[in-house]
């Protein structure tokens, strides 16, 4: 079932604009989330804002976003005034460049969503700047207020419709050069290249969602399943291991991991 339209507003480039929809790509509406309780009454524990100075609570007219000027002096800033920051792209995608997808690194993709025509009037319109993306083999870049905060997005024509991804600012992401840097640079030995790459050969397998299935969700569900019939249970041991203290010879162990793994024999 389609999820629930998130955003409303128009796809627009140059003069050619359209109505559009978005709805995340992604949801985790079927995670196990649990409530805080009272363990005495069984009650579920609500939170409040509280004065840090005199502890007493703040009704939610008087909370406001205050930003910290200099060390000890905060300033308050209105929602009326962050919507007029930020006004051309509260419902407006105006896409004002295009680049290669390659051209992007990996680590400034954050959320997709799906963008798809709001009505059949603008559906001539959506196809129009889809199939002139995929015709070039670009995506477009642009801005949109999502999630109470104005972002940089990419839009990227798929199937029928657009995958539209929320991308991360420039002081958001990590130099990885910083981490890798250090990493000893010596190639490993020809022998053990050679197994380690018979080992993927072997293990290679066609891409599925059951790769990526949740086990600890499949633990809690049944959890919670064995309360609701017999009531509160003392915990099973996970069994959990701590890190191996033992230091295997690396080609020993893939040599092993060969022999004893029977969909690698033949």
């Amino acid at each position: 079932m389609p999820a629930r339209t998130y955003w409303k507003g128009y796809l627009k480039l140059s003069l050619v604009t359209c109505p559009v929809a978005m709805s995340p790509a992604t949801s985790e509406s079927e995670k196990v989330r649990f409530h805080t309780l009272n363990r005495q009454t069984g009650n579920r524990v609500v939170s409040r804002y509280v004065d840090a100075e005199n502890g007493k609570p703040v009704d939610p007219d008087d909370q406001a976003k205050g930003y910290e000027a200099e060390a000890g002096r905060l300033v308050i800033v209105e929602d009326e005034e962050l919507e007029a920051v930020r006004l051309d792209t509260v419902r407006t995608i105006d896409i004002d460049a295009f680049v290669s997808r390659d051209s992007i690194p990996w680590i400034y993709f954050d959320s997709p969503h799906y963008l798809i025509p709001d009505d059949k009037i603008g559906e001539e319109a959506f196809s129009v700047i889809r199939d002139a993306m995929a015709a070039t083999k670009m995506v477009g870049i642009s801005r949109v207020v999502l999630y109470r905060r104005e972002r940089a997005v990419m839009l990227e024509p798929r199937d029928k419709g657009i995958v539209l991804w929320t991308l991360r600012y420039g002081d958001e992401v990590r130099d990885e050069k910083n981490y890798f840097s250090g990493i000893d640079k010596e190639k490993p030995a020809p022998e053990l290249l050679s197994l380690a790459q018979k080992f993927i050969a072997a293990k290679t397998k066609d891409w599925s969602p059951e790769m990526v299935k949740d086990p600890v969700q499949e633990h809690l569900l049944k959890l919670i399943a064995s309360k609701k019939r017999k009531g509160a249970r003392k915990p099973a041991d996970a069994g959990g291991k701590g890190r191996p203290t033992n230091v295997v010879n690396l080609f020993d162990a893939l040599k092993k991991s060969l022999q004893e793994d029977k969909s690698l024999r033949g």
